[in-house]
């Protein structure tokens, strides 16, 4: 089989990958073994390794190429380009074999009579290096790929195109600093159906979530039109991601959906010449305001990406496409993923800023780390000799042919591109931070200006004025000591949720239910629940933004559901505790439309808050929401590791109507293992406690709002600010009888409050006391486990103030 110039893809496994290379090897196998599994593939078929070689032998161009890059530097930017671009002419300008054009043409010939409308079809030809894909080099990117091309003779130019691809300026980069020799790699030609994806839709999709290494979700783009868009980073995509262990059970698995800009489409052109077959226009508004795909796709890739991952047993980086004419979903690609294998989990390294300045530019972080150097904004290729080692790299976006400076980055910063762009990818593989999509870095950011980009602040990326000073912090896991109570996290916001949860943790203790609210919905529940009622302009608002979901009110509802379940998903199995909304009256009138609803209070921290809130006539809709996405995420997403805390109780009667409105709304304490727990910060709830805790199964205890009330502090007012302490001797004794209480009953009892992250000896006094666990922000976690590992627990007067 090897002997022949073309194989079928039916042909084909992953044993043939040095005579197809990886991506041809990919498709055969997936065609022959995982089709019966529902993976839909086209089929087609590829040039050999032999073939290419024998078109190289052909008139002695393999010795001429030999000659060229056996005195290259590729070092060397301007002889690079220039040697390449020569060998690439040379291959363009080549004849085929006669056994091999015939074969091709045969080859063609077969697959257009087997299409049920031949006249309309055409192909795409990609690109298959031989050295290509393994788990340890990724060529992705290296070659080019021709799309829509039709008719025998521009296929036969487009293998040229695709044979001379492997002589890029990245290409033989690329091989040089992976040390492949240039007469090791070989290049396969794929001839497959082309998927009408310019009248449908395109995307990637990793088998684990490639920033922080979570490796229980698909994660997906998409966007309208072919997917060079997306690769190139022309676009803003669509982006979802699935939680495996739902979707294998058939339960409803999408944990996020955010709604990506698509501005622009690739869309086929009237002409089919080589190179010329595209055309980018741009995308109609409404059709920008929705997803570019249903759940029903989301979740049909997702499984195919499952099935996938489990044929070839590792994380997988997969290109698909849905066909607008037959509304089919196919595979066009998958190849290992290859960044995350070099994350050592053993090693946990986070990178803090020391100091703050103006914020140039936001986008999309890539990565965790920081970069900071001069500012090189590069608008062209023809730029590239003015690129340092150390700049930082500043384009409207980037494609392969901008990897030889890329390396010498210290960060990269795009106008456009979403996660899976060309610039993310690359500054994955790289190790060095990115911030995609920010619209407007290469207007806003001076060339030559020193800057420092920052991606440790979660999925925000930032642009800072200066070359600013960061710490990393470096933690080798099995190193830490065991403790006596569990160490759990408080996550703000879901977009944090994967990279957190590889700290070492004991689960969530507070997830705040109105910062998901503020940051994924960002509209008063009431404006939602009676949008039809809202006057203009504000109903033209809340229509525009919540274009892409069902209705106001499931905007709502799905938009707290993918929030809490991003975080449950996370850190499943462990506990996850999601303190109900906690918005004061101020705050909620923030949120679009929230003026029209709220009262106006003098004293809102002592106002309508909390519990207060969940039972009376006019919040009732509002908490009907809120209890239907966190029902959502427990009993039909199955994440029954979701815990409910309460906040904000003053009265025992209080506590009953609030569980009474929860039972009515399909939260009932006890049914499927829904714990309730309350959030003892009132004296009242610790001096009662017996009280309190003959309605709900613990307490978690907000030392903030505890010490505030205890001592008459307003913890907001820097005039006092001296006077709030967690370790004042009242505030001790509320909480020794609130820990007493709890343990007394054999009910947990938590603190999420700030002291035990402030303070390490108010932690080891707290430990001492039987608290079981304390939920502290991540940036604490390991420098207050590492101290009450060291530390014997201080005695109580060495706390009183």
């Amino acid at each position: 089989m090897q002997d022949s110039s073309i194989l079928w893809f039916r042909e084909i496994t992953m044993a043939d990958l040095p005579v197809v290379g990886g991506k041809n090897a990919s498709l055969g196998e997936m065609i022959g073994t995982l089709a019966r599994a529902g993976v839909r593939v086209p089929e087609g078929f590829a040039t050999t390794a032999g073939a290419f070689r024998s078109f190289l032998e052909h008139e002695d161009l393999d010795h001429r190429i030999e000659a060229a890059l056996a005195s290259l530097d590729v070092e060397d930017v301007a002889m690079l380009a220039l040697t390449a671009a020569e060998i690439r002419r040379w291959i363009l300008a080549q004849p085929f074999p006669a056994t091999l054009e015939r074969e091709i043409r045969a080859a063609h010939a077969t697959l257009v009579a087997a299409q049920a409308h031949p006249d309309g079809v055409t192909w795409a030809v990609r690109s298959s290096a031989t050295a290509e894909d393994l788990p340890d080099a990724s060529f992705a990117g290296q070659q080019e790929t021709f799309l829509h091309i039709a008719g025998v003779e521009n296929v036969l130019d487009a293998v040229r195109g695709v044979f001379a691809s492997l002589y890029t300026d990245r290409a033989i980069v690329y091989r040089a600093q992976h040390g492949f020799a240039a007469e090791s790699v070989a290049i396969s030609a794929g001839i497959q159906r082309m998927v009408r994806s310019d009248v449908g839709a395109s995307g990637v999709m990793f088998t684990v979530d490639t920033e922080s290494g979570f490796d229980e979700a698909v994660v997906i783009t998409s966007a309208y039109g072919l997917g060079e868009t997306i690769v190139q980073g022309a676009v803003n995509p669509d982006e979802f991601s699935v939680y495996k262990p739902a979707l294998r059970v058939g339960r409803p698995a999408i944990i996020k959906r955010e709604l990506g800009t698509k501005a622009i489409a690739m869309r086929f052109a009237e002409g089919t010449r080589v190179g010329a077959s595209t055309v980018t226009v741009e995308v109609p508004a409404d059709d920008r305001a929705r997803f570019s795909i249903s759940d029903e796709d989301v979740e049909e890739l997702a499984g195919s990406a499952l099935v996938i991952e489990g044929h070839y047993g590792r994380a997988m980086d997969i290109e698909w496409a849905r066909d607008g004419i037959d509304g089919r979903l196919y595979i066009v690609q998958a190849r290992p993923e290859t960044t995350v294998a070099h994350l050592d989990r053993g090693v946990l390294q986070r990178y803090a800023l020391r100091e703050r300045s103006d914020v140039l530019v936001r986008g999309r972080a890539v990565g965790s780390k920081i970069g900071a150097g001069p500012a090189r904004v590069m608008h062209d290729l023809a730029e590239m000799h003015l690129f340092h080692e150390g700049d930082v790299l500043v384009a409207d976006r980037t494609d392969p042919d901008w990897e030889p400076i890329m390396r010498r980055a210290s960060a990269i910063v795009t106008d456009r591109g979403g996660r899976t762009c060309h610039a993310a990818i690359v500054a994955r593989e790289l190790g060095i931070p990115a911030v995609v999509g920010t619209a407007d870095a290469t207007r806003l950011l001076d060339d030559g200006v020193g800057i420092t980009v920052s991606c440790a602040e979660g999925e925000d990326g930032l642009v800072y004025r200066g070359a600013l000073e960061y710490d990393v912090q470096q933690t080798v896991v099995d190193d830490l000591p065991d403790l006596p109570i569990e160490v759990m996290l408080n996550v703000a916001v879901p977009d944090q949720a994967f990279s957190l949860a590889q700290l070492p943790n004991d689960g969530v203790g507070l997830a705040r239910l109105e910062f998901i609210v503020s940051t994924m919905v960002g509209i008063h529940p009431r404006a939602l629940a009676e949008a039809d009622e809202l006057a203009e302009p504000l109903r033209t608002e809340v229509a525009s933004r919540t274009a892409a979901y069902a209705s106001p009110r499931d905007y709502f509802v799905r938009r707290v559901a993918e929030g809490v379940s991003t975080i449950a998903a996370a850190f499943a199995p462990k506990p996850v505790i999601v303190r109900l909304s906690d918005f004061k009256s101020n705050e909620y009138a923030r949120l679009l439309g929230g003026d029209l609803f709220e009262p106006k209070e003098e004293n809102p921290m002592l106002g309508w808050r909390g519990a207060s809130r969940y039972a009376t006539k006019s919040f009732e809709q509002c908490f009907a929401m809120e209890c239907e996405a966190i029902r959502f995420v427990r009993d039909d997403m199955g994440l029954t590791n979701l815990q409910v805390m309460i906040p904000f109780v003053r009265t025992r009667s209080e506590g009953e109507r609030t569980l009474a409105a929860m039972a009515h709304n399909g939260l009932r304490r006890g049914r499927n293992g829904l714990e309730v727990l309350m959030m003892c910060e009132i004296p009242a709830n610790a001096l009662l406690a017996d009280d309190f805790l003959d309605l709900f199964d613990g307490f978690s205890i907000g030392s903030n709002d505890l010490t505030q009330l205890t001592l008459g502090v307003d913890r907001d007012s820097e005039l006092v600010a001296d006077a709030f302490d967690e370790r004042n001797a009242a505030v001790l004794v509320l909480l020794e009888r609130a820990i007493t209480a709890c343990n007394r009953r054999g009910k947990y009892v938590g603190i999420c409050g700030q002291g035990p992250s402030d303070h390490p000896d108010f932690a080891a006094w707290l430990m001492e006391r039987g608290i079981r666990s304390m939920s502290l922000n991540p940036d604490a976690v390991i420098a207050t486990w590492l101290q009450l590992g060291a530390l014997a627990p201080a005695p109580v007067a060495q706390l009183q103030r």
